[in-house]
């Protein structure tokens, strides 16, 4: 088994309940984390034996864009689209953080974190 993980993939994205969130935006902080057989990567040197990251990044950036009102329904729709695309995964854990939420107070983040097994 192995893992790859993408640290604080970056958006300006339009995620949230209130009217507000979906005209002006905010920033968000994406992280992954997925797991799999790395055993035919490591033996032949070949990306198709590999989960490729550059993949796993678009997939972020794509469902990013579409808005969603929780994080949670954004978060479920990549471990989806991953779990369908990437056969190589078996394993995802997807945290998705709204920088500065608009909560009343002086908080730096909130994440959301789900997971997903083949």
């Amino acid at each position: 088994m192995g893992i790859i993980k993408l640290n604080n993939i970056r958006t300006f994205s339009f995620h949230g309940c209130m009217d507000e969130e979906a005209k002006i935006g905010s920033d968000y902080r994406v992280d992954l984390i997925a797991k799999g057989d790395f055993t035919m990567a490591a033996a032949t040197d070949d990306l198709k034996y590999s989960i490729d990251y550059v993949t796993l990044n678009t997939i972020v950036k794509e469902e990013m864009a579409i808005r969603s009102k929780l994080l949670e329904h954004v978060a479920q729709r990549i471990i989806d689209r991953v779990l369908l695309e990437i056969r190589l995964v078996d394993e995802i854990t997807v945290l998705v953080s709204k920088i500065n939420p608009p909560v009343g107070g002086d908080v730096e983040y909130v994440t959301v974190e789900m997971q997903g097994v083949r």
